[in-house]
């Protein structure tokens, strides 16, 4: 197969709408007439990449052609009827979300006109006129009845991924139902997110797939718009965002903490496609759980972002402020984001914890470059918290502790005796030796090793490794190095790498987890201890950490 970074960002963009096209049309339709019952937009999105395909005589295709025109259009036409088109009502404009069982009859929900409306504007501008007239007049209707919903006419007060969505619809109803009013609405807020992404960085740290939702409204609108002046400020945004995509980038991974994340954020980077057509330098992955419209929309991120992803040869500290929107903005002080970037790993993560939404957060983690078998690229260690459950390794609580420096991370769990769950390791699939208090691995080209505090329990669990302590207080220290870096001192494989390693664990408090002190592969001095007021103190070299070089 050619590799992805020879080709250009219009043949990844066929290659994804390709891939989509044929699973749609290999998928049976259910007796609603549709492929998807879980999420509306599922059917909207494939449909869309049928329609797409079977139009496009630049793409071999392995099925009929007009067949699968008529299924892409009998799709999109049953889903856009699923709509709300009875003015004065609730959500009036809107569609359902979860369509079980009977999709007619389904309550309808905020969230699919606030994603698929602009892109309806989109797919109705670009492919209208390839569409049967029973189709184009639905869609035309329903463009109409989101336009008088109103949904998008909300004032900027989070500047979270719901407001981009709701700029971008400003924008692109305004100008197609000539609503000036609405159109310098529009204007107005994107000229504030503009100032509020240059000033104070975005709100939502690694948010996925919400951050793909903001890279996706605004270009939607970019390549829509017909004033210069506005496309100007889309532009400007976009390259805000590419930018802040690029700095936490690592050969499709995205590094670091995430404040919010699905089950195919975590613990494998599967959300992936956005990145695949603008950067490039990994093999598309066969399973594709949000397609959404990244094989439609582009944007080509500034040449200085690309170089920032893609120039990984020299290793990179990142020392990012977070600063909180909205009600968080009153309780919670900024927050500090780390990460430690090579060509073949990355480590990193956020210093304070914040209170979030259904606690969907990652505190910190080790990463791998996406490969094109989907395998878990994640290595890293939480307590459970709210929302957890298992077999889905996110939802942390409050009781962590961290310091992070370069390829090592050090965290400190207090948690009482009687919390009821156990700390939690997450390991990627890979040649791994287990020790009474340690494990050493090699996943790929990177060899992990993960000192504990105590015993501990490791087990397959499903596509990682789960590793599981004792109840009550824990620590753990985790360093990562490349072969290369190990091969220059000798270690041979995963069994001389363990025996190097193992001449230096490091020494865990007394009291289990109340303190760690670790020499790393530098023989450097780290050092985290708790301070007695629920709070804890890391230093490095006998100096203590401080944030005096964090920026935005």
């Amino acid at each position: 197969m050619e590799e992805a970074f020879d080709r250009t960002p219009r043949e990844r963009r066929q290659e994804i709408i390709w891939a989509a096209a044929v699973a749609a049309e290999g998928r049976q339709l259910l007796p609603s007439g549709l492929w998807f019952h879980d999420d509306v937009r599922n059917n909207f999105y494939y449909a869309s990449y049928l329609l797409a395909a079977a139009g496009d005589a630049s793409l071999e295709l392995p099925f009929d052609r007009e067949g699968a025109k008529r299924k892409a259009e009998a799709v999109l036409l049953e889903t856009v009827l699923l709509q709300n088109r009875v003015p004065g009502t609730a959500l009036y404009g809107h569609w359902p979300l979860n369509l079980d069982p009977v999709p007619r009859e389904a309550g309808f929900h905020e969230l699919p006109a606030e994603l698929m409306g602009s892109l309806m504007v989109w797919f109705w501008a670009r492919y209208g006129a390839d569409m049967n007239a029973g189709l184009r007049v639905a869609f035309h209707t329903a463009i109409g009845h989101i336009y008088r919903s109103g949904f998008f006419r909300k004032p900027l007060a989070a500047f979270n991924h719901h407001e981009a969505k709701y700029t971008a619809a400003k924008l692109i109803f305004g100008q197609l139902f000539a609503d000036e009013e609405l159109r310098e609405d529009g204007k107005r807020s994107l000229a504030a997110t503009l100032e509020r992404l240059r000033t104070l960085g975005m709100p939502e740290y690694g948010a996925l797939p919400w951050f793909w939702h903001w890279v996706q409204a605004f270009t939607c609108a970019w390549e829509l718009e017909q004033d210069t002046e506005i496309r100007g400020m889309l532009s400007a945004v976009l390259d805000q965002l590419w930018q802040i995509r690029a700095e936490w980038y690592m050969r499709g991974a995205w590094v670091g903490a995430h404040s919010r994340g699905w089950p195919h954020d975590l613990p494998a980077d599967r959300n992936v496609l956005h990145d695949y057509v603008q950067f490039g330098d990994f093999e598309l992955p066969a399973a594709m759980p949000r397609t959404e419209y990244a094989g439609f929309l582009f944007y080509e991120a500034p040449e200085a972002a690309r170089r920032t992803a893609l120039n990984r040869r020299v290793s990179r500290e990142l020392k990012k402020l977070v600063h909180p929107a909205g009600a968080a903005s009153k309780t919670q002080g900024p927050l500090h984001s780390y990460a430690y970037i090579t060509g073949e790993v990355a480590a990193g993560g956020v210093w304070e914890r914040a209170e979030e939404f259904d606690n969907e957060q990652l505190r910190w983690s080790f990463s791998l470059p996406v490969t094109a078998d989907g395998n878990i690229n994640r290595l890293y260690f939480f307590h459970p918290g709210s929302g957890y459950r298992e077999g889905d390794p996110r939802h942390q609580s409050g009781y962590a502790e961290v310091m992070y420096h370069q390829n090592t991370v050090l965290t400190l769990f207090p948690v009482p005796e009687e919390s009821g769950e156990a700390v939690v390791g997450i390991l990627p699939q890979g040649e791994w030796i287990q020790e009474q208090q340690a494990l050493f691995g090699r996943c790929g080209e990177v060899y992990f090793a993960v000192f504990l505090s105590g015993p501990y329990e490791l087990r397959e669990a499903g596509e990682y490794m789960q590793v599981t302590l004792p109840e009550g207080p824990a620590g753990v220290v985790v360093e990562a190095l490349t072969a290369q870096q190990t091969a220059k001192r000798g270690a041979a494989g995963v069994s001389g790498f363990a025996k190097i390693m193992g001449e230096r664990l490091p020494a865990f408090a007394a009291d289990p987890g109340m303190e760690a002190e670790y020499r790393n592969w530098w023989n450097e001095r780290l050092s985290l201890r708790m301070n007695g007021t629920g709070g804890s103190e890391a230093v490095l070299n006998g100096v203590p950490v401080t944030f005096a070089d964090y920026t935005v």
